[in-house]
């Protein structure tokens, strides 16, 4: 009996593995992302365009278009993400409010005073100052979340009774923080981690028990 044929016919090739478009989109959108934020503290918002930032993050500007409407909408993106890089809003809880606010308040002062945070908040400002739709997302994505981890804070300091309990908390937050927001957005005075004690010091003073 003769040998049965062996099978010559060649091995089949592995087919060769496709590019991720997920990944690939995701690459691209930190890369405008970034380029956003570089050039904002390069150049500032008012000489910012949607070419330069392809330019700079190697994209097409309709892949900018496609994500995102306006200007202001690529450097709101580019500072939220760079606000959950720093891993959100987490307050310190020690069971001591005055101190905890002061680290707050110190670190926001710290924040100002960073260009990478300093820019593109300011750019932010002038945005949303015309332009409703982008306001109305900000305060739903950044500052609700923001505020209401403030506000849980104080209602710690209510609980253990140092501040008052028919303390309005909205409106100590605006004690807290509206001075501090214009003296930065109106360039009004320095921004010291002393000006952020006083300030504490002197809310605290009016929602003690």
């Amino acid at each position: 009996m003769s040998p049965a044929p062996r099978n010559t016919d060649p091995a089949p090739e592995t087919a060769p593995k496709r590019p991720d478009p997920a990944r690939r989109s995701e690459r691209s959108r930190q890369a405008v992302l970034g380029a956003t934020r570089e050039l904002v503290s390069e150049v500032g918002y008012a000489k910012l365009s949607i070419e330069a930032i392809a330019a700079r993050a190697g994209v097409g500007k309709q892949t900018i278009y496609r994500w995102w409407r306006s200007k202001g909408t690529v450097v709101f993106d580019a500072f939220l993400a760079l606000s959950e890089e720093a891993g959100g809003v987490v307050l310190p809880d020690t069971g001591d409010i005055e101190a905890d606010l002061k680290a707050v308040l110190r670190a926001t002062v710290a924040e100002f005073a960073d260009p990478a945070f300093e820019a593109p908040i300011r750019a932010l400002n002038l945005e949303i100052a015309g332009d409703p739709e982008l306001a109305a997302q900000y305060r739903e994505r950044l500052a609700a979340p923001v505020d209401e981890a403030k506000r849980e804070r104080l209602r710690s300091a209510q609980r253990a009774g140092q501040i008052r309990a028919d303390a309005d908390l909205d409106l100590a937050l605006e004690l807290l923080y509206a001075p501090l927001y214009q003296r930065w957005l109106l360039r009004t005075g320095p921004l010291t981690g002393e000006y952020a004690d006083a300030l504490v010091e002197h809310v605290l003073r009016a929602l003690r028990p």
